[in-house]
């Protein structure tokens, strides 16, 4: 596991956290930013993903 795929979990919960606040409250606002958050995170992990992927495959 490397650091993409550890920021990129970090910011999924970080996306939610917002989003349920957000969602709670009534803030459209942060609810948005909340779902932009997670799905930024989600690509930080695939990318992550990737590159580990890659790794292991080089000798």
């Amino acid at each position: 596991m490397n650091k993409d795929r550890i920021a990129g979990a970090a910011h999924v919960t970080k996306g939610a956290v917002k989003e349920k606040v957000g969602e709670i409250l009534g803030d459209a606002s942060l609810t948005i930013d909340g779902k932009a958050e997670k799905a930024a995170g989600k690509v930080q992990n695939a990318i992550g993903g990737a590159k580990d992927a890659i790794k292991d495959a080089l000798p």
